[in-house]
Formats: C-alpha cells, sequence, structure tokens
C-alpha cells in the first residue's frame, strides 16, 4: 500500500555548555540548548508486506526548532540571551519488521538529507554553520494498521552524529556531547 502521513517529533537533548574562547569581537561564550521544540513532519510512505515479514520506506519532510542560551561573559559579568535555530531536513526512514495482525514491531535507519536552516547564532561575527549534507540513525518502535486505510506509528530515534556538530566559531568547531534522540508520532492514510 501507499499513502500519505504526517505527525510530531519531540526532541531530547541533554547537552553539557558548549565553551567557546576568545576570538574576533567574542570573548568566551557559553553555549547551552534551553529547549528542543516539538516538531512536524509529513510526506509519503509505501507498505509491502510478505507473509509476516513487512517494510516500509518513507520520505518525509521534517522541521525542528531547537533555543540556545548563550552567555557572553565580559568585563566580570555574564549577559545572557536566548538564540533560535530551525532545521529543515528530508528524512527517509525504511522501516521492516514482522507484523501480527494489526500490529508491526518495527526498526531501520534512517537517513536526513540537510535542506536548510534559519538560525539567530548568526548574529555572532565569526560563527558559521558547516552541516553535514547527509547524516544518519536509526529508529524503532510499533505501528498499528487499522483497517485498509489508517497507520498509525510511534517510534523511537537515535543519531550516530553529535548533536550541535555544525556549529563554528572562528574556524574552530565544536559539538555538544550528546547525540540527540527523538519520539515520533504519525498517523497516515493509504489509498
Amino acid at each position: 500500500k501507499f499513502g500519505v502521513r504526517a505527525g510530531m517529533s519531540t526532541s531530547n537533548i541533554e547537552a553539557a555548555q558548549l565553551k567557546v574562547g576568545s576570538f574576533e569581537d567574542v570573548q568566551n561564550l557559553g553555549i547551552s540548548v534551553k529547549e528542543a521544540k516539538y516538531g512536524i513532519h509529513f510526506g509519503v510512505f509505501a507498505q509491502a508486506k510478505i507473509r509476516k515479514f513487512f517494510i516500509q520506506p518513507e520520505i518525509l519532510f521534517n522541521s525542528n526548532t531547537v533555543t540556545f542560551e548563550v552567555e557572553d561573559f565580559k568585563e566580570g559579568e555574564t549577559y545572557s540571551n536566548l538564540f533560535e535555530e530551525k532545521y529543515n531536513n528530508l528524512d527517509i526512514p525504511v522501516m521492516m519488521g514482522f507484523k501480527f495482525g494489526p500490529l508491526r514491531l518495527q526498526g531501520g535507519p534512517v537517513g536526513h538529507l540537510f535542506i536548510n536552516s534559519k538560525s539567530d547564532l548568526l548574529d555572532f561575527d565569526g560563527y558559521k554553520q558547516k552541516f553535514e549534507t547527509m547524516t544518519y540513525g536509526w529508529q524503532a518502535g510499533v505501528g498499528l494498521d487499522l483497517g485498509k486505510r489508517i497507520v498509525l506509528d510511534f517510534k523511537y530515534e537515535s543519531s550516530l552524529n553529535d548533536f550541535g556538530d555544525h556549529i563554528s566559531f572562528g574556524d574552530q568547531n565544536y559539538s555538544f556531547d550528546e547525540r540527540p534522540s527523538r519520539f515520533i508520532a504519525s498517523l497516515g492514510v493509504a489509498f
């Protein structure tokens, strides 16, 4: 079967603060994740079944926003501000697993093709973004096929890349020591 789907995700990022040294007009910054907001996704899927085994490739547009708290340590005082970054990716999960009646147990790889981003951090002199064109992770979870047309999926995802590995200040690359994870819920309609 083929269909369309849409849903939401919630990210779990518990990363330690990044310490950025001095360069140009920037003097000792601390950057931490304040909040990872709900993301949305929509796209298409296909599902093929051979006896109890199934495979379900998907192509989904995914948009997420993260709020960073930036602490600027100048002249013995600390100034704190919030900055947002929005990321848009094309997610390509390939779920495989076993179907037991309407229930599906599934898992598989996922690729994230970077499309674009918008960042308030670009206000800092010397800040640059360098996103990998493609990053990878894995997903696992359960699905429920309600009749022949309605498809529900609840999945957990983890990345193989560290969060924030796109951050660069003064030609020095930084990343948080945390691989992001998220919970994903989506509803699909098959044709």
